[in-house]
């Protein structure tokens, strides 16, 4: 099977490579078999990932849908080590969820000191609020 693969955008602005419809296992062996001899077992170990679970998620044994963002983050930045073009957008997309904006660190840091600077009360409803947004984009 010929797949189309139409970039769209800059991939570190989270420009789509990925083949319409790709679930995560279709995306993970397409770009193991881009990363030259490269296996599960490598993208597990480089990507923290026990390869057990990495296993499961390929065989479609176990779910997708509440990977942790950091470990489909991580999954990003091995294959692109690995000289494998591919987006954070490409993953979030494959486990069926909208991709979170960047995390630049002059971003957080500046959340942080907002955050610290807050009475307690007014952290713990920040915290709150956060969680609320996180759900409510999960449905979206």
């Amino acid at each position: 099977m010929t797949r189309n693969f139409q970039p769209s955008g800059d991939p570190d602005l989270g420009g789509d490579f990925a083949a319409e419809g790709e679930d995560l296992p279709a995306l993970l062996e397409r770009l193991l078999g881009e990363s030259q001899g490269r296996t599960q077992k490598d993208l597990a170990a480089e990507a923290g990932i026990s390869y057990p679970t990495l296993n499961a998620w390929m065989n479609r044994t176990r779910g997708t849908s509440r990977i942790d963002p950091e470990r489909l983050r991580a999954m990003v930045e091995v294959f692109r080590r690995w000289g494998v073009r591919t987006t954070p957008r490409e993953f979030f997309a494959s486990v069926g969820r909208p991709v979170p904006g960047p995390s630049g660190d002059e971003r957080e840091a500046q959340l942080l000191k907002l955050y610290r600077q807050l009475p307690e009360s007014r952290q713990r409803a920040l915290v709150k609020n956060a969680e609320a947004m996180l759900q409510l984009s999960r449905t979206v």
